[in-house]
């Protein structure tokens, strides 16, 4: 079992930046996918950013890209995705997430592919 602890939402104002950090307990097992989704009320569920543990190879939602990035801290096993240049539009519950045990680097930005899930933590953007 592995269990995700998301931290670090709050409220800023457009431009602003915040930092996520999801830490990792359990089974911290390498060969994951990890990463973080988002869901904004009204809203389909979508993929942010993901990363495979060993190796740190990383995929962004292209519409975030250049303003997120997505980072692991192996000595604390805690996932951190820092992010700049905020929107409202980025506004939404964001939730930390893991794979199964998968030997596969290519981390999709799937819901589905995903077995564990943190509670979410919530950023909110104003204008």
């Amino acid at each position: 079992q592995v269990q995700l602890a998301e931290s670090g939402g709050g409220s800023v104002q457009a431009g602003g930046s915040l930092t996520l950090s999801c830490a990792v307990s359990g089974d911290t097992s390498r060969n994951r996918c990890m990463g973080w989704f988002r869901q904004a009320p009204g809203k389909e569920r979508e993929g942010v950013a993901t990363i495979y543990s060993v190796g740190g190879r990383t995929q962004y939602a292209d519409s975030l890209k250049g303003r997120f990035t997505l980072s692991q801290d192996n000595f604390n096993n805690t996932l951190v995705l820092q992010m700049n240049s905020l929107t409202p539009e980025d506004t939404a519950m964001y939730y930390c997430t893991a794979s199964t045990i998968t030997f596969r680097s290519a981390c999709l930005l799937v819901g589905s592919d995903y077995y564990y899930w943190g509670q979410g933590t919530q950023v909110t953007v104003s204008s």
